[in-house]
């Protein structure tokens, strides 16, 4: 196992929080203090130490659970009966000979099932604690216990166009846009793939585009997915010239296979198992995603698809460590929802975030690091319909302390569309919702009354300009870089700013000073070998 699969003695920085200010408290003219509006602005203005930063990666949820202790355990229960009454359908030969040389029987009809103490001895030696490494170690990821960590992800076909509302196919060019915008949203900690090049054809000339653009355009953490099999080896070829050499990839592997391993309901999809093992043996982290749609691909009742999903991901559990004990996994249940009237996905909806926070309470039963999906919209424009749905599912799974928050900003229209602008409203969104997850600070110099009878006896009357609250002014309080708080009179002489100008402005400032993160000898090197279609400039 790599160095970086595991969490260490000391931990590194646990990501990249917020450091832009708001605007300054105005201090009432009748009990202003000389300088202490500038002593404000100065002191927020300063650099935070890391550890007094009020929003961060990895901070620990689990305060929601919306399953009780007899919950999970029934339906564990039902899980492993699935798995050994039901078993999967359609595992690629090596895959049979993986999982039934490591005890799984396959039966006349050719499903494989899983007795339950093979299913409890791969989860005995199954990886924990692991540690998704960013290109630059700021970004590591460690997935432990409910620490939460926010990111993109999906398959997006087509671009949206705010401003016009036009929806257009996504190139090479916008998936680059998006991981640079990543690189410096500090409430976005991972960078997944989003959309589909759509001006590559070719399958293996697609994954290569895909994995070069992500890597050009951000250190963090990048997933990516694989169109065949037979692909793999060229795209860790890339990988290896970018970290420096296989050795220094094993050491530290900072791509991990986002692999649909299954085909819900309960069947294996064998050219992904294959992509799999491939990316297994090469070193690659796995997230083991089953995505199945309630209503459609998974059962209608809540806990029934969290039952499916969490037995075809047990599957995944007995797959990989059956090939390599230990390998470091993420256990990928990715229920979505469908809109019963329809039939249509409702990525947006109320039973997606029960659904996704449900499957965070599995997690945790395991001790295995997961994730799942939340800060899908159905709208297709960043529009209110967008923000209370992205703000309420990723809120309640990061108070259910869901290791892994997939798809938290960006997509539209059920995963069809993705938007550059949203992506930055998305990180204000996150970064809101991490203050929801870091919850009170019950201290003793928090509820000390000393500041209140300096204020109160003899003082003047208000905390603006107090000593406690100019201290905690950047590490009690977030404040939102493109959502506005002015009043309404100063809004008004500042030209009536709206919401989504504002968007595109930040993300045209993040964009002209973006750097290309693979350096030019590299880079020479990477488009003598492969077919880069993304021009350098």
């Amino acid at each position: 196992m790599s160095a970086c699969s595991r969490l260490g003695q000391g931990q590194a920085r646990e990501g990249l929080p917020v450091t832009e200010p708001g605007p300054p408290v105005e201090t009432p003219q009748k009990s202003r203090r000389s300088g202490g509006r500038a002593a404000r602005v100065a002191l927020r203005a300063a650099p935070l130490d890391e550890a007094l930063r009020p929003v961060r990666a990895g901070l620990s949820g689990g305060q929601y659970k919306p399953l009780s202790e007899a919950d999970v355990a029934r339906i564990h229960a039902a899980a492993l009966d699935a798995l050994e009454e039901i078993g999967l359908a359609d595992a690629p030969p090596s895959g049979v000979e993986v999982l039934t040389g490591a005890g799984a029987i396959e039966g006349a009809d050719g499903r494989i099932r899983f007795p339950r103490a093979l299913v409890e001895d791969m989860l005995a030696v199954a990886a924990r604690g692991i540690t998704l490494c960013g290109r630059d170690p700021r970004h590591d990821l460690h997935l432990l216990g409910n620490k939460v960590h926010f990111g993109t992800a999906g398959a997006a076909v087509h671009v949206v166009d705010p401003e016009t509302g036009q929806y257009r196919e996504s190139t090479v060019a916008d998936l680059y846009d998006a991981a640079r915008l990543v690189e410096h949203l500090d409430n976005i900690h991972f960078f997944q793939r989003v959309m589909v090049c759509r001006d590559v054809a070719d399958p293996y000339e697609l994954d290569i585009n895909t994995l070069y653009a992500a890597l050009a355009g951000t250190g963090k953490h990048v997933g990516t997915s694989f169109s065949e099999p037979g692909n793999v080896a060229g795209c860790m070829a890339l990988i290896h010239e970018v970290a420096g050499g296989e050795d220094a990839w094993r050491s530290r592997p900072f791509v991990s296979n986002s692999n649909c391993f299954v085909v819900p309901p309960m069947k294996f999809a064998s050219e992904s198992c294959m992509a799999m093992e491939v990316a297994i043996r090469a070193g690659m982290p796995v997230l083991l995603l089953s995505a199945g749609q309630a209503g459609a691909t998974a059962p209608a009742p809540i806990a029934a698809a969290i039952v499916q999903a969490v037995a075809e991901c047990l599957a995944g559990v007995v797959y990989v460590n059956a090939i390599a004990p230990g390998h470091p996994a993420v256990f990928g249940t990715w229920p979505f929802v469908s809109d019963l009237r329809t039939g249509a996905m409702s990525g947006g909806s109320a039973e997606q975030a029960l659904l996704t926070a449900g499957c965070a309470q599995m997690h945790h039963f395991y001790g295995l690091p997961g994730g799942a999906a939340a800060g899908i919209t159905d709208s297709k424009l960043p529009d209110m319909q967008a923000g209370w749905e992205q703000a309420i599912t990723n809120t309640l799974a990061g108070l259910s302390g869901l290791n892994m928050v997939y798809e938290a900003a960006g997509m539209h229209a059920s995963l069809l569309g993705f938007c550059h602008e949203s992506l930055v409203l998305g990180d204000d969104i996150i970064g809101q919702v991490l203050r929801c997850i870091r919850g009170i600070d019950v201290t003793e110099d928090a509820v000390s009354l000393d500041t209140m009878r300096q204020v109160c006896l003899g003082g003047p009357g208000h905390y603006l300009g107090a000593e406690q609250t100019l201290r905690l002014m950047q590490s009690e309080y977030v404040y939102p870089v493109v959502g506005n708080r002015m009043s309404p009179k100063e809004w008004d002489e500042a030209g009536k700013p709206h919401l989504l100008p504002t968007a595109k402005e930040r993300m045209e400032s993040i964009l002209a000073k973006a750097s290309h993160l693979i350096d030019p000898a590299t880079d020479k090197r990477l488009r003598e070998r492969f077919p880069i279609r993304l021009q350098r400039s």
